[in-house]
Order: C-alpha cells, then structure tokens, then sequence
C-alpha cells in the first residue's frame, strides 16, 4: 500500500511537502501524475538529481528532447517556488498554459500584463501557491521584480536559453551578462543553465558568466532520430515549396528566409497557389505578428513564413516540418530551428535549400555587422555550408559538430538513402583547375562556370576569357554538376575561396599536383530527382505506425481535440500532442483505467478531457 494513501484528501503536492525531503523517486510520480508519462528520456533522472542535491547545474539537451522537465519535475517536488529566466513572452505564455492545462500552479510577470494582473501574480508567489515563475531578464533585474522575489521562498533559478549569455553563442543578449548578480541577491540556491546549442567554447562561457560553482555537465545525444534530413540546391525553390506544401494540406509547417522581404514574397506566392500561408516578421505591427503566431499555434493557418526569430517563443508540439529558404549562419541557430518540427517525438521532415551566393552573401553580413567577431562567425558559416554540400551521412556530421561520438551513417537522411556514386573526376578537376590558373586566380566560382560551359556573357568579353584554352571545354557538363563538382574540389583542399579578394576562387599546392597529372582525384556523382523522390516516400523514424483503421480514428480524435481547444480559447497541442492521440488510435482506450496508461494522460487532463475522448473512441469501435 502506498504509505501516502492515509493522508486522505490532500493534494498531489500536499502529500510530497510531507516527506523528509525530495526524491527523485518524488519527481517520477510527479512525472506520471502531472504529465501521464511512466519514464524519465534519456539523462532526465540523472539532470533531476543534480539539481535536487543543490548542485548547479548545466544542461545540453536538443530542441524536443525534454529540457524543461528538468527544471519542472524539481520544482514540483520541493518546497517554494522555482524561477524560469526565459526570454520570449510569447514562450512564457505556452510554457505557463501548458503547465496549467496538466494541473501545476504557474504564473509569469512581464510587460503584457496590467497591474491587477501583477499584483495577483505577486501575491500568489507571496503566499507559496505558485511552483513555477517565469520572468525575463529585463523584468528579474528591476529592483521592484528582485524585492518581491526576496520575500517569496525561490527554491531554485533556471536560466532557459542560456547560449543567450556568451558572445561566442549564436544569439548574444547583453542583458543575459548580469544574471549572476540575482543569486546573490536571493540567497544560495542551485542555478541550473539549459541550452538546446552550445559548442565548448560557448559552454566554457555559460559557466564563467553564470559564476557557476563546481556545476556538474549534462550532454545529452543531440539526435533526433524522427527528423529527416534533406538538403537540395537552391533552384526553382518557390515551385519545390508549392508542391512540398502541396502534398502535407493538414500538417503545420515554417520556412524560414534571411530577410523580411522573402517571407512576404514568399507567403504571396504560396497564397496566390491556394495555400494558407502569412508571413511574420520584426517589422509588422505587434498586432499583425501576435495575430499570425495565434493562428499558427491553434491550428488555424498552417503555414508561416518567417524570419528566424519565429519559433523561440512557441512551444507547438505539432509542427510536423520545417524548410530553410536560404542557408542559416551556423549550424547551432540551423539545428535549434530545424528542432521546432516534431517535438511531440512523431515523425518530422526538414529540408534545407542553398547556394554558394547565399553563403557570400550571409559572410558579407557578418563582416559589416560583427567585425570582432568576424573570423569566428565565418569559420561557423562554413560549417554550415559543409553540411550543405557534404556527401556524406549528414546526421553524422551534424552530431559530430556538437561532440556526440556517432560513428554510424543514420540509414534515413537524403544522403544515406541515394548514397553519392563516386567517378574518376581528375579529368574534370584539371579543367577547373586550369580555368582558375589561366584567369590567373581571379575568379570566382559562377564565373569559372561560365567559362568551363562556354558560356558568353559581359564579364567574359570584357576580360577576354572567350579566349583562353579552357573556354568551352565542359560544355557537356550542367551548369548545377559543375557547381557541384567545384564545392567538392573546395572541400577536398585544392581550390581555397578568398573573402578579402571578392571570393576569388586560388589554387592550393595540392591543385599543382592534380594539373601536372601526379595525384587523381575522385568525385561523387548525385541525382537530385531520385533523391526528392525517395524524401517524399521514406518518412523519418516515428513512434507509431497507424493502419487504415488506426489512422481513421486518429484523424477523429484531432478534429474532437480541435473543436474542444476552439471552444476554449486553446492550443489544440495543450490538451493532448500528436504522439498520444496515435497511441490512443492503436491501443484505443474506452475506460479511466486503460486511458491513465496512455502516455501523456496525467490524472489532471483524465478528469478534464478523458470522457469525451474515451466516448469518441467507443463510438468508434461500435460503428466498425
């Protein structure tokens, strides 16, 4: 028997304040109660521990893998109240509903609110009702939001995003810097700092920012086994994005663009092609922006085009995938936005589209707005820009660069499904080599293009390039092999791009070798319909495989959840993710008993929501 069942009526959280002090064991039937799953994921035992012994505490974790429930879990479970640092309002707001849709007492202070609101919100923290509190970092650092805290029992501080704290991160927030002054002014506590993307360096700095003492390091495996992968050249990317959203009507979806024009452009043509879609970015009216991220959460419009900051501050967990217009500066803001599909743990897809001109572009940006820090943004932009144009598994390169030992090709990226077929190129490297040697290492790649293909244009008359012995002499060969066939000379260290001399593609003394005919060279060939062809037919790796009948009453119980979440001013998502409602279709639950052991059914939402759910799957039993 349960030595807690005499404590009769009280509370979930009545009951666990009565033990000595908090367990982990405490936090798995919190787990369960509050959130309907049986186990903690991978590291999430380990995480809560740390953090319940005192320790500060500093988490790697990807997008989706479960991050906050290691700061959630030992908030329930110990006495007062923990601070969540986040720095989106809008991330705030979900992670506050979803919280209170599973039955747990949390609040936010920021500047939506108005006094009365405040007020309450303060005085809930002063009485101890409130587990959970969510401030930003502008709002914790006001000496009124500080004094408030000091009366209040602040069992611990999460900093969430906390990359946003070093300048060697992707996304530096000066406010971030002075975060380790608040404990000082709270008392000792444990801080637990939690990042979805940070490379050592940036690591080193969360640490030394946050004056972190003796903090125990949790890297959790950046894999996202349920996100395919895929990357394509970027040509005819309007069109490929009309078809790709074409065939998923009833799936949520983002493409993000670098610039604000393109997702306006963007939206207008997905439109005018009969797909609801809008754009959002920084300089709409807050009320347009608010209104588009509304709809998006709740369902309502499927498809947003946006600019990279879209994302941060929603906590969706149905978005079922994610398009790259152009190539992202760096492979952390890459993976924590391609980490906004499929955070429910169902199947997701994500497709990247590049150029080397998106590349130029992007390092211009980068030496205009950032010359400090020019040469280390640079050097991540040409991560970026490998993992585009590798050929090899990407999942592996990818994981690699974040210091996971994954030693396997994954099976279900693009690459590893039409896997390259490699040729003897040392013909055709010559001749690139040579056409760089006889413009005498002026050139750039488009440029040397159009000479290999024979190709007339003013640049080439002008400079008298027609004229050379390489003009013309790959005419047999695409416009997009060669480019493909150049970045795999760049990648495998014979031609160098120079950024200081208009990206200028030079010769390295290993091309020497390659034009007197010393070493050969080999090259991989790719065919790019096969491989968009094998995307749209090999999904990624999903929890659940549902039937005809299954999918039936999966598509049922969406609509059942859509009507209830309409009705009551929700997120569909918050009342139950994709993933349970898969697991209901399968396993078709009809009573309290046999729901409760659905995953993602806590004791909270089987009072709220069960019955019309449970009605909805025996109807359907009786009609079949």
């Amino acid at each position: 028997m349960d030595p807690r069942a005499s404590y009769g009526a009280k509370s979930f959280l009545e009951q666990i304040e009565l033990t000595t002090s908090p367990t982990l064991t405490a936090a798995k039937e919190a787990l369960k109660h509050y959130f309907g799953y049986s186990d903690f994921r991978p590291m999430q035992g380990e995480i809560i521990e740390s953090v319940l012994s005192g320790r500060d505490t500093v988490v790697l974790m990807p997008t989706g893998g479960g991050k906050s429930m290691c700061f959630q879990l030992p908030a329930l479970v110990m006495r007062g109240t923990a601070l969540v640092v986040s720095p989106l309002i809008s991330l705030m707001k979900d992670q506050v509903e979803a919280l209170r849709q599973n039955g747990i007492k949390a609040a936010y202070l920021n500047s939506s609110q108005d006094g009365l609101e405040q007020r309450q919100v303060e005085d809930d923290l002063a009485n101890g009702s409130l587990k959970l509190l969510y401030v930003s970092p502008e709002r914790l650092l006001s000496g009124d939001t500080i004094r408030v805290l000091q009366r209040a029992r602040i069992n611990l501080i999460a900093i969430d995003e906390a990359h946003c704290i070093s300048a060697w991160g992707h996304d530096f927030r000066p406010e971030y810097t002075k975060l380790s002054l608040v404990r000082d002014s709270l008392g000792d506590m444990p801080m637990v700092a939690l990042t979805a993307t940070a490379d050592k360096t940036t690591r080193r700095d969360i640490v030394q920012q946050l004056d972190l003492q003796d903090p125990n390091l949790f890297v959790s495996s950046f894999d996202r086994p349920n996100l395919n992968l895929e990357v394509r050249p970027g040509r005819d990317r309007i069109k490929q994005i009309v078809d790709w959203a074409k065939r998923r009507p009833d799936q949520s979806g983002i493409v993000y663009c670098l610039s604000r024009k393109s997702t306006e452009m963007l939206s207008q043509k997905l439109k005018s092609k009969g797909i609801n879609a809008e754009a959002y970015h920084a300089g709409l009216h807050e009320r347009v922006r608010s209104s588009v991220q509304e709809r998006f959460v709740r369902d309502e419009l499927p498809v947003v085009c946006a600019t990279i900051a879209f994302g941060m501050g929603i906590d969706k967990s149905n978005v079922r995938w994610v398009i790259h217009y152009n190539l992202p500066k760096n492979l952390e803001g890459f993976y924590q936005e391609i980490g906004r599909a499929g955070r429910d743990g169902g199947a997701a897809e994500t497709l990247l589209f590049y150029s080397w001109n998106d590349r130029k572009i992007l390092a211009e940006i980068i030496a205009d707005n950032n010359p400090k820090t020019a040469d280390l943004q640079i050097s991540k932009l040409d991560r970026m820009y490998q993992y585009a144009t590798t050929v090899h598994c990407r999942r592996r390169l990818l994981l690699t660069y974040f210091g996971d030992d994954y030693r396997e090709n994954c099976g279900h990226c693009d690459i590893c499904r039409n896997p390259p077929k490699p040729f003897d190129g040392t013909r055709l490297a010559q001749m690139a080599l040579s056409g760089v040697a006889r413009t005498d290492q002026r050139i750039g790649q488009p440029t040397l293009v159009s000479i290999l293909r024979g190709t007339q244009n003013p640049e080439i008359a002008v400079m008298g390039y027609a004229d050379i012995k390489t003009f013309g002499a790959g005419r047999e060969v695409s416009l997009r092999d060669w480019h493909f066939y150049i970045e795999q000379l760049i990648h495998q260290g014979l031609l160098e791009v120079a950024p200081d001399k208009r990206n200028a593609l030079h010769l390295t003394p290993a091309a020497e070798e390659v034009l007197f005919g010393e070493r050969s060279v080999e090259l991989v060939k790719r065919e790019v319909k096969e491989e968009i062809k094998a995307a749209s037919t090999k999904p990624a790796l999903t929890r659940h495989k549902l039937s005809g009948q299954n999918q039936e009453l999966f598509q049922r119980l969406r609509k059942l959840r859509l009507s209830m979440a309409r009705s009551m001013g929700k997120p569909p998502y918050v009342i139950f993710n994709d993933t349970t409602l898969e697991e209901m279709s399968i396993l078709q639950p009809t009573d309290s008993g046999s729901m409760k052991l659905i995953s993602g059914v806590g004791d909270h939402k089987l009072r709220q929501y069960g019955d019309p759910f449970m009605k909805e799957i025996r109807d359907f039993i009786y009609e079949g």
